[in-house]
């Protein structure tokens, strides 16, 4: 009798075992798989995205950079890795842009094969000048690529990018061709418009205010749909091509399939790291703007941006090469 009580009290703790795993979880250490270099923007705030975490999950948040296709390599190493919650993913506008530029080719799809767990934030860019070119706001350079059709070049830091995508949004509104030069990453591709070999760029804002503001290059708009505080006196975009905004995301993403409480503490962790004080004093005084919403609300925001650049891409026929 005794025995037959211990093997059914056995039994039912056997049964019980899969299903409260999750409140143990975190177990062992988190990786967030970047898919760009280090030092640049994404890579910074995963880094201090997943510091944060740490704090909340009590296991150590590591961010292992995985550069290469445009972030393809690491997008497509998370949504083959097991939905346990302990490898995830940092993404940025890339992530949706490359639905459009690599079609059929991804070996993954943006929103299908991930659980969206927050978006952290968002911001814009600014496009600027060499401090000769012949143009005060978006304006007078939608005139003069009009005058002068084929005849400018836009500084790129990258293809696929969000500040590639800002440009190729521009010129399709405004119904001009304007020329693209990519560089490897938006440092170099900002240089060459300061020394005047490139003439515009649409460039990150925080790479950006240092050089506007030492006279080195002109900012001539902004493409969020009001002002930024790091660039007061700088017009938007839309002012002169009403509609017309454009802006960076940054957000965490899992493999599909998570389960649901691992997503819901994934989600409180994030969220609250990106509500930090911290990362609010590095991202709003360039104009950036905290989200940390809930993973419904980056989902649907992920399947109308995808949507978005899908169709700039195939209006303006950029390549990922």
């Amino acid at each position: 009798m005794k025995r037959s009580l211990a093997a059914a009290a056995f039994a039912v703790l056997a049964l019980a075992a899969p299903a409260a795993w999750p409140q143990a979880w975190p177990a062992k250490p988190i990786k967030i798989l970047v898919g760009v270099t280090p030092g640049g923007t994404t890579d910074t705030l995963a880094r201090f995205l997943g510091q944060e975490m740490a704090k909340d999950l009590g296991q150590p948040v590591v961010v292992e950079n995985r550069p290469g296709a445009g972030g393809n390599i690491a997008a497509e190493a998370v949504a083959r890795a097991a939905p346990d919650g302990y490898t995830l993913l940092f993404v940025n506008t890339s992530h949706s842009v490359n639905m459009g530029l690599y079609g059929s080719r991804l070996p993954y799809d943006a929103v299908k094969d991930f659980t969206p767990i927050t978006q952290v934030s968002t911001g814009p860019a600014v496009l600027i000048a060499a401090k000769d070119f012949p143009a005060k706001d978006a304006r007078d350079v939608i005139a003069l690529a009009k005058s002068r059709p084929g005849k400018l070049d836009f500084a790129i830091g990258g293809l696929g990018t969000s500040i590639h995508m800002a440009g190729e949004l521009f010129k399709m509104m405004a119904g001009i061709e304007i020329a693209n030069i990519p560089y490897k990453g938006s440092s170099p591709a900002l240089m060459d418009v300061v020394g005047g070999q490139v003439k515009l760029m649409f460039a990150p804002v925080i790479n950006a205010v240092p050089q506007v503001k030492a006279g080195k290059v002109k900012a001539l708009g902004v493409t969020s749909a009001t002002r930024i505080p790091a660039l007061p006196d700088v017009p938007p975009i839309a002012d002169a091509l009403p509609g017309y905004e454009s802006a960076a995301y940054f957000g965490l993403l899992g493999p599909a399939k998570l389960p649901k409480e691992v997503l819901a503490k994934l989600h409180a962790t994030a969220a609250k790291a990106a509500q930090s004080p911290d990362l609010r004093s590095r991202l709003e005084p360039d104009g950036s703007r905290v989200v940390g919403g809930t993973p419904e609300e980056f989902e649907s925001f992920l399947v109308a941006d995808v949507e978005k650049w899908r169709r700039v891409v195939k209006a303006t026929g950029a390549r990922p090469d």
